[in-house]
């Protein structure tokens, strides 16, 4: 099979095109025909750092929507021929930017008619990411109100939609060209971060998605109400970050995506119900993976990048 493996750390240009012996599922796993992988900023900073997963040889990705080819002993949950999309239990279960790509039959659901694979691919990590953020961690309830920071980012508008489905009052932070988006999306107030301090806009919430940590983070505590959560996606808390929510009685959660089955379901009856819908900023053929990831780091895209390989 063709997969982008790279050998060293460091820049797009260490992606390469390789061919790489199909894998084969193991007990109560799946092998997957790819279809569409997302492309998630862990992907190019494990490319870059590889923080988890160490020295290379490997093959990123994490997101994957494609059609089931072989079920390993013990599955029951699908056969060859069904349409899945899910992730890859994350860090270690990484792979999903090749032809094919095996993992536990309980990190996919049942792709939904309504979507496509290249919609499909980009959902599962930053949906997830989303979901746990604001419906495990949070207990996002209705009428309560909602600051998600980098709103229009792959992660930001999905957790929009999230929210809103969830019955929450939705203020966004971005650029003011991703507002008209983020109102289609749902999004009830919008701050442009670059003329605004959000703190003189938004009052008191009872919920905060951080997802770019140092000084927005800390300021974000300033404007939650005793008693309310941030939730930070990006790095550890600080010392400093604790001992200021502490003194404010709020409570600062770092979390880290999981593979999550329930969490997959959710999100693809959300995407069925036409609640849930991924913005597609670009896609690029699988060889072109490296320039996927060259657009990516520049860190102004909206929604998400998709590599389609079948």
């Amino acid at each position: 099979m063709r997969a982008i493996s790279q050998d060293t750390l460091g820049g797009p240009e260490v992606l390469k095109d390789v061919e790489l012996a199909r894998p084969e599922p193991g007990l109560s796993e799946v092998l997957v025909a790819v279809h569409a992988a997302g492309l998630n900023p862990t992907d190019w900073k494990h490319r870059a750092g590889g923080p988890f997963l160490g020295e290379p040889p490997f093959v990123l990705g994490w997101d994957v929507s494609g059609v089931v080819e072989a079920v390993g002993f013990g599955v029951t949950l699908f056969q060859p021929g069904d349409e899945v999309f899910g992730m890859l239990p994350y860090p270690h279960g990484v792979g999903s930017h090749a032809q094919y790509v095996t993992g536990p039959a309980r990190s996919f659901v049942r792709k939904p008619a309504s979507l496509d694979h290249v919609q499909a691919g980009a959902l599962p990590l930053a949906a997830l990411t989303a979901h746990q953020a604001l419906v495990d961690t949070a207990d996002v309830q209705p009428g309560q109100r909602v600051l998600i920071h980098a709103a229009a980012g792959g992660v930001g508008h999905l957790a929009v939609q999230i929210a809103k489905a969830r019955g929450a009052y939705v203020i966004g932070t971005a650029r003011a060209a991703k507002h008209t988006l983020l109102r289609e999306l749902g999004a009830d107030e919008l701050i442009d971060y670059r003329t605004t301090d959000f703190r003189e806009r938004v009052g008191t919430v009872d919920v905060v998605l951080d997802s770019l940590a140092g000084e927005t983070r800390m300021r974000s505590l300033d404007v939650l109400r005793k008693g309310g959560i941030l939730v930070t996606i990006l790095h550890g808390a600080t010392q400093d970050e604790t001992r200021s929510a502490a003194e404010r009685g709020v409570r600062l959660a770092a979390m880290l995506v999981e593979a999550d089955h329930a969490g997959m379901r959710a999100i693809a009856d959300l995407a069925a119900a036409g609640r849930l819908r991924p913005h597609i900023d670009a896609t690029f053929p699988l060889a072109r993976a490296a320039e996927a990831h060259a657009l990516g780091r520049l860190g102004r895209t909206t929604g998400k990048i998709v590599l389609v390989v079948k």
